[in-house]
């Protein structure tokens, strides 16, 4: 069943105000309006002060979009940033004989395009929806003004792309360090349930990539991802269940990340 939400529209001075009520596509519960966004104080980028976010919320176009959708492609001129409000997005990169690598998953509240925007740059990667996703987009001029105007805007951008070198260096080290395909999986498993809190000594989490894109996110073949997966339910480290998978002992796979 759709999820209904309130239509927001450009009011006076820019400010959006809600209107009528609307269906969300795809099962989404669409955040329209940055001001009474109910996430502003967990997310980095949106956890500005009041005229700030106003400001933000006058310059930004949301919308939604289906899994394996594309906000922009590796090599495109930029036309701006995404501010991913729901739902997750894979970055990758590509080689000239169509092999990809997946550099990480971008999480509710990072902003996309960030370098390229600020640079003038071609975007470095291309950036696919992994699930149903909502994203405001802000064109290059209006975004570079903003930072322009607002300083601590400017250093919140600072900090993400830190964070983001920062996870790109972690995912490098797992990749280029890691002795087997095996300790990468283990590795790249650990780090998607991180932020999972265990239950009865297990953790569930919810996995939407498949055998293949973890394969591009771990420098393997998708036949080598779906034989390890295989082998690590065999020795009951982990137990599969759709697209969930639970993770039956941990320290096991903390061991296979030394193999």
């Amino acid at each position: 069943m759709a999820i209904k939400y309130w239509f927001s529209a450009r009011g006076q001075h820019g400010i959006k105000e809600s209107r009528s009520l609307m269906r969300a596509p795809y099962g989404l519960e669409l955040i329209e309006n940055c001001v009474a966004c109910p996430h502003r104080e967990d997310r980095l980028f949106c956890n500005l002060s009041p005229a700030a976010v106003q400001r933000l919320a006058a310059i930004t176009s949301p919308s939604s979009y289906p899994k394996a959708a594309t906000l922009f492609v590796e090599g495109q001129a930029p036309r701006g940033v995404f501010i991913l409000c729901n739902g997750r997005v894979k970055l990758s990169t590509s080689s000239a004989d169509g092999k990809t690598l997946i550099l990480r998953i971008a999480e509710p509240g990072e902003v996309l395009g960030l370098p390229a925007t600020i640079t003038g740059k071609p975007y470095e990667l291309t950036a696919d929806v992994v699930e149903p996703t909502q994203v405001n987009f802000i064109p290059r001029a209006e975004f570079l003004n903003f930072l322009r105007e607002h300083g601590e805007a400017a250093l919140r951008v600072a900090q993400q792309l830190g964070e983001t070198y920062h996870a790109a260096v972690a995912e490098m080290r797992t990749i280029g360090l890691s002795h087997s395909a095996r300790g990468k999986l283990a590795s790249f498993l650990l780090e998607w349930s991180a932020d999972h809190a265990p239950e009865n000594g297990q953790v569930n989490v919810r996995l939407t990539l498949t055998h293949e894109e973890i394969a591009q996110m771990i420098g393997a073949s998708r036949e080598t991802v779906t034989r390890l997966f295989s082998d690590f339910k065999k020795k009951q480290l982990l137990q599969v269940k759709g697209s969930t998978f639970v993770i039956r002992d941990k320290a096991g796979l903390e061991r296979m990340m030394e193999s």
